[in-house]
């Protein structure tokens, strides 16, 4: 299962595989495919053998850590966070959950692993987290830093510079393709499953196949 994902990226990545892969977002899928419309904790038990989650990260991002204060005190961030848990804490052997640079990274632990697009063919920079259990860490696939580093700053951070609009938020949160096809090439296949865990990860808030 894809959390979180209405793009279908992820999703159409391991379909393309032959996997039974299904996206869930509380928005429809943008093309068409199978998918969940609605919420992802009423199929959090369905027996899933992998989830990939992109939780929300509005609340939880230090993009925007000028607003932290009032998103603490109105309940927004404490919700967030909860979420995030919901999915790292499921009940599914192999997880996969993925954020930018957000204060989960204090409240709950370090991610397992960092990339970025410019591992996976696409010369832009976007720093992102991922929190894993029961995965081997994703090997880049192909490298293009020296190839972007000659591009405008505007272009390698094509993301950051966006204008605005009411697409925007879609298009910032949107899982590059080389990215899900590394996803759907590596984590498709036992080789790169690790053992089920057997002892949850529980949340401490003063504390550091099918898809």
């Amino acid at each position: 299962m894809v959390a979180c994902e209405s793009s279908g990226t992820v999703r159409d990545a391991f379909l393309r595989l032959g996997h039974d892969a299904m996206s869930c977002d509380l928005l429809p899928t943008d093309v068409p495919g199978p998918h969940h419309h609605g919420s992802v904790l009423d199929i959090l038990g369905d027996g899933w053998d992998l989830m990939i989650a992109h939780p929300p990260c509005t609340h939880i991002a230090v993009s925007g850590a000028a607003w932290f204060e009032e998103k603490r005190k109105d309940g927004r961030q404490a919700e967030a966070i909860a979420f995030f848990m919901k999915m790292i804490n499921a009940p599914i052997p192999h997880i996969c959950v993925e954020n930018p640079v957000c204060i989960m990274s204090t409240v709950y632990q370090r991610p397992s692993q960092i990339i970025h697009p410019w591992q996976f063919g696409h010369p832009e920079q976007k720093t992102t987290c991922l929190w894993t259990k029961g995965l081997k860490r994703l090997r880049p696939t192909n490298v293009v830093y020296d190839e972007m580093m000659k591009l405008p700053k505007n272009e390698r951070e094509r993301i950051h510079y966006l204008p605005p609009g009411p697409d925007r938020w879609k298009e910032r949160s949107k899982t590059f393709q080389g990215i899900a096809d590394a996803m759907a090439d590596q984590w498709g296949v036992p080789g790169s499953l690790i053992p089920e865990f057997t002892q949850t990860t529980m949340f401490h808030s003063k504390s550091p196949m099918r898809a």
